[in-house]
């Protein structure tokens, strides 16, 4: 099996895992997490993290990708008591995430952008390709890269990013549709 390929069997494991699981709703996991249920928290890391690692892809070095989600996650089971209203976990958390994107870069020293960690399993000849494309989502308005992020590099369906981000179904339709249109348009344009 090839590096793509091993990816792609975790990511069907890991979403066979989550469904197999009872469904229990976000509200009564932040409820249940407020009460130090930590397999509750853990529930919400496994349902939030693809969002919040899209969120961080697109605005910060991918090589600080995963600290940063750590990060997020972390603030967030320290910060869950100031959640007023469990209902809106996704946006919460999807906006602790941009702020502490937003104090990563401030105070990091500039450095040369790791566009495809080195970590990450692709073979050298799709390494360039794969580089061009997130470069390209990485210079689309964030309203547009992130759900496209969740949707093409997390595998999300509409409604699991309308869940996540508090966007309607309708809403995260159009946006997807908007985003890949400027996508195409970006890799078109690199193309020619």
């Amino acid at each position: 099996m090839g590096p793509v390929h091993a990816l792609d069997y975790d990511r069907s494991v890991k979403k066979q895992s989550l469904l197999q699981r009872r469904r229990i709703p976000t509200a009564a996991l932040v409820k249940a997490a407020r009460k130090g249920d930590k397999g509750a928290f853990i529930r919400l890391h496994e349902a939030y993290c693809g969002a919040v690692r899209s969120v961080v892809l697109v605005r910060s070095n991918p090589a600080d990708t995963e600290d940063l989600v750590q990060d997020v996650f972390l603030a967030a089971w320290e910060r869950l008591g100031s959640l007023r209203d469990p209902e809106v976990f996704g946006p919460w958390i999807l906006t602790i995430a941009r702020n502490r994107i937003a104090d990563h870069v401030r105070t990091r020293r500039p450095a040369t952008l790791a566009l495809v960690p080195g970590d990450l399993k692709v073979a050298p000849s799709r390494r360039a390709e794969l580089q061009e494309a997130l470069r390209a989502l990485q210079s689309l308005a964030p309203n547009y890269a992130e759900p496209l992020a969740m949707r093409l590099i997390e595998d999300m369906t509409g409604p699991e990013i309308a869940e996540r981000t508090g966007l309607t179904p309708g809403s995260v339709r159009v946006t997807l549709h908007r985003g890949m249109k400027q996508l195409r348009k970006l890799l078109e344009a690199d193309d020619g």
